[in-house]
């Protein structure tokens, strides 16, 4: 370890990461949805922490857990999410916010450093209630009525209800200060193989992809299972299963080098076995970080809803339900990051694009941004087996506080 990172205590971060884990442990991972009681637990562990790293922490009306400094000179948050997936990782997120912690731990305590670390947890990155609502907020894209309208994705529990029960009802959302940060810099595991497979310990994130959801409806009559023919069905499940199935076949053709697409969910109405459905619904999902892709694929799309339409057996409606904006990294963050890797990581790096979503493509658009990777066992995640090795949650952590170090004083 160099001198630079005098006081990086690696114990302390494995530590604290499995102090999380105990909360809401589910088999090798963890069940911590948003505003359930681990998550709220979490959110407490990290604000009664916050002050050994000469942090003031405040847990503010949309569930962000925010750790500021008094310390003289420039100040860089850090930081990532705590809730999870349901039944899901021990890593995704709580790495970003541990390692945050370590960082504001180290520096800010050392009076050769001008400047300190503040440490943020965004609430719900993962969805549970919209797409990255805590970060939004602190960017001041979330309306009052836009928390009016949400509701938990699984049991339908108004987002004002929750609030209310975790006793976050009338506190104030905390938003970000002009000129306050010099940037944000955020850890994640991969969630993917680039890194283990390649034998590499550091990704330096180049972009954040984009993601846009689409509802796609198709509607045809329904009718009694055993008595109308095959000939005259207007059936709408099938109308929908051979959709996917042209996506699939067309796309390769339109698509760029990094592109992806997922059918997330499919109902069929009524959905009784003895009824052709009259109706059918799929949540379709793009993700790239080329908006002229996007457009591409989307016109595709709306051509082939036009295609089946035209047939007159069932109609096709697409809708746009989510639009995602793609995020390019800082540049000279990329270079700190890469610079404390080549001295902590042995030069173990890549620069690579983020296949996922992170709260950093939400900061990059009030201040620079950087996110760091560390390697995914078997390139697992949003499952409870999701797992990093010991030695490279410890490299990412020293690389982590080398980099906050580089860009304060830079």
């Amino acid at each position: 370890m160099r001198d630079s990172n005098r006081g990086f205590d690696g114990k302390r971060v494995l530590a604290n990461l499995n102090a999380l884990r105990a909360i809401g442990a589910y088999k090798t991972g963890v069940h911590k949805p948003t505003f359930s009681e681990p998550h709220i637990r979490s959110l407490d562990w990290l604000a009664r922490r916050l002050p050994d790293a000469g942090l003031t922490a405040t847990i503010d009306g949309i569930g962000n857990v925010v750790g500021k400094s008094a310390k003289a000179g420039p100040k860089l948050l850090a930081g990532s999410h705590l809730e999870s997936q349901n039944h899901a990782g021990w890593l995704d997120g709580p790495l970003g916010v541990i390692y945050a912690l370590e960082a504001a731990r180290v520096i800010n305590s050392d009076p050769d450093v001008t400047g300190a670390v503040e440490v943020a947890a965004w609430c719900d990155e993962e969805g549970h209630f919209g797409h990255f609502l805590g970060s939004r907020s602190f960017a001041g894209a979330v309306t009052e009525a836009e928390i009016d309208a949400a509701s938990d994705r699984s049991s339908d529990r108004p987002l004002r209800q929750a609030l209310r029960d975790a006793g976050l009802a009338g506190r104030a959302r905390l938003q970000a200060e002009p000129r306050r940060h010099i940037g944000y810099l955020e850890a994640h595991i991969e969630q993917g193989e680039t890194l283990e497979s390649s034998g590499l310990k550091i990704g330096v994130v180049t972009s954040i992809v984009g993601i846009w959801q689409y509802r796609i409806t198709f509607t045809g009559v329904q009718n009694h299972a055993g008595t109308t023919r095959m000939a005259v069905r207007r059936d709408a499940g099938l109308a929908l299963a051979r959709f996917c199935v042209a996506i699939d076949d067309s796309f390769p053709a339109l698509c760029g080098p990094r592109t992806v697409w997922t059918t997330g969910r499919i109902t069929l109405d009524p959905g009784a076995p003895s009824i052709i459905p009259g109706r059918a619904e799929m949540l379709f999902q793009i993700r790239d970080d080329d908006p002229d892709v996007i457009e591409r694929l989307e016109a595709h799309l709306r051509n082939m809803a036009a295609d089946v339409t035209a047939q007159a057996r069932c109609s096709v409606d697409v809708e746009r339900i989510r639009t995602g904006v793609p995020a390019i990294m800082n540049a000279a963050f990329q270079d700190a990051i890469e610079a404390a890797g080549a001295v902590l990581a042995g030069g173990k790096s890549i620069r690579m694009p983020s296949g996922a979503g992170h709260d950093a493509q939400v900061l990059a658009t009030i201040m620079p941004a950087a996110m760091l990777f560390v390697p995914s066992i078997g390139g697992i995640s949003h499952h409870w087996s999701e797992n990093t090795d010991d030695a490279d949650i410890l490299t990412g952590a020293a690389v982590f506080v080398d980099t906050c170090r580089r860009l304060l004083a830079g």
